[in-house]
């Protein structure tokens, strides 16, 4: 019987060993995390578990990796997840009505699917700037505001409210670690990633050239559905400028100059409901010499959402649920756009 067990206790050690040997090893990068390594190398997020068993020994706080050190991917026991995928990805407990979206923070991965009112529909959202450009910066107290903060927060809440009615949603510029927060002052942090899982450029014709090629590329694999784009920004202007969310659109696009009226009759009808009191003076007009507007294939519509020096604006930031409200608002415009073009 001991004979027996001592067998048994090698023949598993010789096949774990056997095993790990045969997995795949790769290289972090600098600014990796495992959802970022996971996804440059086609493995699905689902395996973030027994990617954290593997490498338990080799992470560092927080499930951290270091840059430089080799890690083993686990063996995908399906299909590998495309490299170019949407954030949302299934695990085996989820039914069709709920997905699971790691890219939202665990607070807010569990989305369940309202209705299919926007089935069928493909949506690209890019928050502006990331990774080592912070772009607007505004001082609010003793703390500084990054406009790439508070625009991906609005961004990455427009995704999730977009999936809850049954669209495909591509977040062209993704951070793992920020997921959808509920904090007044967002940290300022320069580890925003490319939708491929590459690094942000320094060069500012690069960085924009990514996000372009990202969904250029993503348009062309969705030939014949409808498609858009929309690019959120947060404006600097003088601190004493007050200023209403207003939209540009490429001067030859009537779908994206249709969806930017859209989402402005949109912002017009709740600020009439909720602040009966106060004009709304937000615009649409075209523009078509910024680099996203002019060179992304989808009907595009670029969103400037206040002054971050102004200090009535930033209310709109830093209070969580006005960001909400925006993302809320927003999709109710898109809503009404895609319901029009049936």
């Amino acid at each position: 019987m001991r004979f027996f067990l001592l067998i048994l206790i090698l023949l598993v050690t010789t096949t774990q060993a056997f095993s790990q040997s045969t997995l795949l090893k790769v290289i972090a990068k600098q600014g990796d995390g495992v959802y970022t390594l996971l996804r440059r190398h086609g493995i699905s997020f689902s395996h973030f578990d027994s990617f954290i068993k593997l490498n338990k020994d080799n992470l560092g706080a927080d499930n951290s990796l270091y840059a430089g050190r080799t890690y083993l991917l686990p063996a995908p026991s399906g299909p590998k997840e495309p490299v170019h995928t949407s954030p949302a990805t299934h695990t085996p407990e989820e039914s069709a009505n709920v997905l699971h979206v790691p890219l939202f923070g665990d607070k807010h991965a569990r989305v369940e699917i309202k209705d299919q009112k926007l089935k069928g529909a493909v949506y690209y959202l890019v928050s502006g700037h990331g990774g080592p450009d912070p772009g607007a910066v505004g001082k609010y107290g003793p703390y500084q505001l990054a406009e790439d903060e508070y625009a991906y927060d609005v961004t990455i809440r427009l995704a999730r409210r977009l999936m809850e009615h049954g669209a495909t949603v591509h977040m062209i510029i993704q951070d793992e670690n920020d997921g959808i927060r509920d904090d007044s002052i967002l940290e300022l942090d320069r580890d925003e990633v490319n939708y491929s899982g590459d690094p942000i450029s320094l060069s500012q014709v690069t960085r924009l050239r990514q996000r372009t090629d990202a969904i250029n590329s993503l348009y062309a694999k969705n030939k014949g559905a409808y498609q858009r784009m929309l690019s959120i920004h947060v404006d600097s202007r003088s601190r004493g400028q007050n200023i209403d969310v207003f939209f540009y659109h490429h001067e030859n696009s009537s779908a994206g100059q249709k969806l930017a009226e859209n989402i402005h009759q949109t912002f017009t009808s709740n600020y009439n409901r909720y602040q009966p009191n106060r004009d709304y003076f937000g615009s649409v007009s075209h523009r078509s010499s910024l680099y996203v507007v002019k060179y992304s294939y989808p009907p595009t519509v670029f969103i400037e959402l206040g002054n971050i020096r102004n200090n009535l604006d930033q209310r709109r930031f830093v209070i969580p649920n006005n960001r909400q409200a925006l993302a809320n608002w927003i999709c109710e415009g898109i809503l009404l756009d895609y319901q029009s073009n049936k």
